[in-house]
């Protein structure tokens, strides 16, 4: 595994299901999707059957909390070990050009293994390697559950650099044609198109590196962010999906690294970088969506807010959404989805940078008071809309935030409020392919 020690990444030794297998079945989605969606999840085990999947391997975020969890864990460890004595994989020790095609537009990307050693989760971190927003720590023992004792990693982790210039992937752009093909196949209910393309050619190799060293030069990073030079330590990744993934990876590694030493493949962890200026990587925000509350909701945000907020009816879903998105108020506002109908909640005098911020505050006081039973996060409006009109539930319509102002606000603010943007709609997210031994193979 060769090493680019100075910007925090390794060549990764990939494994990769041989061309016998059926990659529409194996390849599926990111594990945190759908939580509210039971029947997207029984549909994908029905499309897999009894053919080798990632789906075997992971654990839906939609059974956490229920009969099914311990079960699905249990299973993912199993299938791991099942799958590489059946000698079902095939080894790419290189780069992999990622292409992921959905609704007309292209997103790009590179398979990599991060230096967990040069990465922090925590708000402030100062490392080569940092998270976006505030991790939710009881995200974390489920997927423990799973990684302390899995031989395998099946990354959904999509970390992303800042590259206006295009000086990573314009140049593999260019390129593209000489790159042997490994998988091309269009992926399971209506997300799209997966390619990828190895990188075999040494020069290609090194000039990543070059490329990726060169956007955290003390000049350039400094003066890319109106920063005076040597007062930020330089930030080359930040997160983009799978934050609880890293983290996980992270805190096993701090665990067992006393006992295993520094070269040990749990070292680092497998994911893919974008730069976080791909025409095709857009922003969305992440909605909040209450289940069964216990307490009335709108006199709980007048006792927190007190004089500072004014809730008002509106007529339409399509009205409230366009008054949030098109916000240019000096106070904070967010739509309101009620059994009622809609209404748009303004607060006034903001402590917080965003609107998820000031709205996420409430929430987690009111959780803590046992207001509700539960809160959802959720990729786009259906089934906010659907659900939060239900009796005894309510929705919350946020507003996106620019992805230019992504790696500038973490550096000079820290992490960003949890659940703050995603990076499309659920069925954009990235797909499970790519796996990976973290256990050592003497």
């Amino acid at each position: 595994m060769k090493q680019f020690s100075d910007i925090g990444i390794n060549i990764p030794e990939i494994l990769l299901p041989k061309p016998s297998i059926d990659p529409s079945k194996w390849s599926v989605i990111a594990c945190d999707q759908f939580t509210s969606e039971p029947e997207y999840w029984q549909q994908v085990e029905e499309i897999v059957g009894n053919s080798p999947s990632t789906y075997q391997m992971i654990l839906p975020e939609v059974y956490l909390g229920t009969p099914e969890e311990e079960k699905q864990v249990a299973k993912t460890q199993s299938a791991m070990r099942q799958y590489i004595d059946s000698n079902v994989f095939r080894k790419v020790n290189n780069f992999i050009y990622v292409l992921r095609s959905i609704n007309g537009k292209t997103r790009r990307g590179l398979m990599v293994c991060l230096d967990l050693e040069q990465y922090d989760y925590n708000k402030g971190a100062q490392t080569l390697i940092r998270a976006t927003e505030g991790t939710i720590l009881d995200r974390i023992p489920p997927r423990i559950k799973i990684r302390e004792q899995a031989p395998l990693e099946c990354p959904h982790i999509l970390v992303l650099f800042d590259d206006p210039t295009e000086s990573v992937f314009g140049p593999l752009d260019e390129e593209l044609i000489r790159f042997e093909p490994l998988y091309d196949f269009d992926l399971m209910l209506g997300s799209g198109h997966l390619a990828g393309f190895e990188i075999t050619d040494e020069q290609l190799k090194q000039n990543i590196g070059t490329a990726l060293s060169n956007l955290i030069n003390p000049e350039i990073f400094a003066e890319k962010y109106n920063l005076q030079p040597g007062v930020k330590q330089p930030l080359l990744f930040a997160m983009g999906d799978g934050n609880h993934s890293l983290a996980t990876a992270k805190a096993i590694w701090k665990q067992i690294k006393p006992t295993v030493g520094l070269d040990h493949p749990a070292r680092y962890a497998l994911v893919e970088i974008e730069n976080v200026h791909d025409n095709a990587l857009t922003f969305e925000p992440i909605h909040r969506l209450l289940f069964n509350l216990k307490k009335d909701i709108l006199e709980e945000m007048q006792v927190f807010w007190g004089k500072r907020i004014t809730v008002r009816n509106i007529d339409s879903e399509e009205k409230m959404m366009s008054i949030v998105d098109e916000a240019a108020e000096p106070w904070h506002q967010f739509g309101m989805i009620t059994e009622e109908g809609f209404k748009l909640v303004e607060v006034h005098q903001p402590v917080d940078n965003l609107p998820v911020g000031t709205l996420q505050k409430f929430l987690d006081a009111f959780l803590k008071e046992d207001g509700l039973e539960r809160i959802d996060y959720v990729h786009g409006t259906e089934v906010l809309f659907e659900k939060g009109k239900l009796t005894g539930n309510t929705g919350f319509y946020v507003p996106a935030m620019d992805k230019s102002d992504l790696f500038k606000t973490v550096i000079l603010d820290g992490a960003l409020p949890r659940k703050t943007f995603s990076m499309g709609e659920a069925k954009d997210k990235r797909f499970y392919m790519e796996c990976r031994r973290i256990e050592k193979n003497d």
